[in-house]
């Protein structure tokens, strides 16, 4: 959510925005509400001064004619101000609905285009794997060394389901267990969070009530988070924070579960797009200063491209164009890994900041220095999802007796330094 100062003092920049970001808003609808708003608002405190001020003379008067001369007077007065109020209250819905439309500012360092096919490379590591002999995919690899059972999976679970099972379950949790050593080291608090999470958090971070086809509902109306970014960032949901010793890190684990409900047809086999998962979230609360968030939105990429070269995978990083970004985001990065059996590089980690748009809405604030409350600036970034990653360190390690090397990084939790060998 922007302050309704700010869009009043520079309507063209968020219709700049919403064009960038190719997103359907109506800013002058927004500011014809807001109008009506501050005109009921005014009428409504006027009214209510007045309604005071009959009270009191009505307690002093002492001629009973006057007296209820101005009691008929403050009954039309409340009936006029309980029409008022009812008024305010449908502008303030309809108000309160297009403030929650509104979409951030990208930076002006965001490409434009329309999709995600137009976003732009801006680093690449290590050269894509290719083999001497027939490469298998991570399905056939993982099944043979009975890592996952997509068969009961689906028995059990439905469509997208998944048993990961032996050295498939081991191989997650060595992943697991490097991610905690990497970003502790980092300073980074890890975090055990909700998967089940209430609808005003969701709002507040700006996945509702856009996204709210891919999530799944509960019976009470609550649902069940895609990321644990959500869960994290309600923590210090209507606080006032302290942030005089630095940013405040955080590396949240949590399953996480997505319906996919725009991926009908898309990635329908193996592990590259699953119902239920399981992440480690980089959050990352900072003071509301714009160069302190590009630099920390650098850092904690940055944080993600150490790890994947930890594991050896080849990756690119590429920025999001304008038309991929969220509603709230100013700028995002993209991790893509290389993936043998499909040719190509698959999304792995995003990496965005959005300034105060998720706090404002939060009620996440601090004191500056001068002892102003101010609203916090907000980061995240994917730490590493599983069993995504499987896909990718299954593939790249695989050998031609069609055993799987397990990386180097990762032996210390598997206890072993080959699967199927």
């Amino acid at each position: 959510m922007l302050d309704i100062k700010f869009i009043r003092e520079n309507p063209d920049l968020i219709k700049a925005a919403a064009k960038k970001k190719r997103i359907d808003f109506n800013v002058d609808e927004l500011l014809r509400l807001e109008g009506r708003r501050s005109a009921l608002l005014t009428e409504v405190e006027t009214m209510r001064a007045e309604q005071n001020s009959y009270t009191d003379k009505i307690a002093r008067a002492s001629d009973q004619t006057e007296r209820q001369s101005m009691i008929d007077q403050m009954k039309l007065l409340k009936d006029t101000l309980m029409a008022k109020e009812e008024e305010l209250k449908g502008v303030m819905e309809g108000w309160r609905f297009e403030m929650l439309q509104v979409p951030n500012v990208p930076d002006i360092s965001v490409p434009d285009g329309e999709s995600d096919a137009e976003n732009q490379e801006v680093k690449r590591w290590g050269e894509p794997t290719a083999f001497p002999f027939p490469a298998q995919s991570h399905i056939d690899l993982m099944e043979k060394h009975d890592m996952v059972d997509f068969e009961r999976g689906t028995k059990v679970s439905g469509f997208r389901g998944y048993f990961l099972k032996g050295d498939g379950f081991m191989l997650a949790n060595a992943v697991w267990q490097l991610a905690i050593k990497h970003w502790g080291a980092k300073g980074f608090m890890p975090m055990l969070v909700p998967s089940l999470v209430r609808r005003e958090t969701f709002l507040g971070t700006g996945y509702l009530p856009q996204g709210e086809d891919d999530l799944y509902k509960t019976q009470d109306g609550d649902f069940l988070a895609g990321t644990g970014e959500v869960a994290t960032m309600g923590y210090y949901m209507d606080e006032t924070i302290d942030i005089s010793g630095g940013p405040i890190k955080f590396l949240a684990f949590s399953p996480c579960f997505r319906r996919e409900a725009g991926a009908h047809g898309k990635d329908t086999r193996g592990l590259i797009r699953v119902h239920e998962f399981f992440k480690w979230e980089q959050v990352v609360l900072c003071e509301g200063s714009h160069e302190e968030s590009v630099r920390l939105h650098e850092e904690i990429n940055r944080n993600t491209e150490e790890f994947i070269e930890l594991l050896g995978i080849p990756y690119h990083t590429v920025v999001n164009c304008g038309g991929d970004l969220g509603l709230g985001q100013v700028k995002k990065y993209d991790i893509e890994l290389w993936v043998p059996g499909e040719g190509k590089y698959r999304e792995i980690s995003s990496a965005s900041y959005f300034h105060d748009f998720q706090t404002r809405r939060l009620n996440m604030r601090y004191r500056d220095k001068e002892g102003k409350l101010r609203f916090v600036h907000s980061l995240n970034c994917t730490a590493i999802p599983t069993p995504r990653i499987l896909v990718s360190i299954v593939e790249n390690y695989q050998q031609s007796d069609g055993t799987i090397r397990v990386p180097e990084a990762l032996q210390q939790f598997m206890g072993k330094s080959v699967i199927g060998g």
